[in-house]
């Protein structure tokens, strides 16, 4: 259970790399903090009860929408970025599913900073809510469950539906890259391809679709994202194991 008394000095900094695209990074904030405050109840008093977050974003992660053409620029400003970040954070979250692939290399580097993945935190879920069967939407990296998958393992727990049609989701992604969720006719294409899945619970694989404003469905929709942040928010509100340097 997490100590939601800690000073502020002591509680685990949170950090978000982001750019693929920049308002998934607003969106994964915006959910930590809804997070938090729901953690904490009534101990939330406001702005001192907030965690501390610093954010990263850099554009020319968005390459890895075509990830497999651009792995090595990708790994490179991915490897620059976190590098930067980690003496600054304690735990950080990647604002978009398909750069979680980078989850061992990341590991690897030996940052001062704890890398928590979608992988980790869908498998979790999966598991907790006995889930035996999940349908997987996401840019085109993601849900060819090859080598490039953050979700290669989501294989091992539960059985996985993909879409039919997965050029047409990830031309819908970059979409809603260029014109935003409310662009006119998104939700009913993406509705469109909701209503041929099976699968009684879906899970949004992509920081860019739960920016659509989808007409309700018949499946449990499952926003990665809000479980990325509920994790971290966790984080937030546990003690710190290594004091802050203080910079002079």
């Amino acid at each position: 259970m997490p100590n939601e008394s800690l000073p502020r000095a002591s509680r685990n900094r949170l950090g978000i790399i982001t750019g693929s695209g920049p308002e998934a990074g607003l969106d994964l904030w915006a959910k930590i903090l809804r997070a938090n405050r729901v953690l904490m109840g009534e101990r939330y008093e406001g702005d001192l009860s907030a965690p501390t977050v610093t954010v990263f974003s850099e554009p020319e992660l968005g390459l890895s929408m075509e990830l497999e053409r651009n792995d090595a620029a990708v790994w490179r400003c991915l490897c620059r970025v976190a590098t930067a970040l980690a003496p600054h954070v304690d735990y950080y979250g990647i604002a978009c599913n398909t750069l979680n692939y980078y989850q061992h290399r990341l590991t690897a580097l030996g940052l001062p900073a704890k890398l928590i993945s979608v992988g980790d935190v869908v498998s979790d879920y999966v598991r907790a809510n006995g889930l035996e069967r999940v349908a997987l939407l996401g840019a085109r990296p993601v849900t060819d469950m090859g080598p490039w998958s953050p979700y290669r393992g989501l294989l091992e727990h539960v059985e996985v539906e993909l879409p039919a049609d997965g050029l047409a989701l990830h031309r819908l992604i970059y979409e809603v890259k260029a014109h935003g969720g409310e662009a006119p006719g998104l939700a009913q294409r993406f509705a469109a391809l909701l209503d041929a899945l099976q699968a009684e619970t879906v899970l949004l694989a992509c920081t860019e679709l739960p920016l659509i404003a989808v007409p309700e469905c018949r499946q449990r929709l499952v926003d990665v994202t809000d479980l990325l942040a509920l994790a971290l928010a966790r984080k937030s509100l546990a003690a710190r194991t290594q004091p802050v340097e203080v910079v002079a």
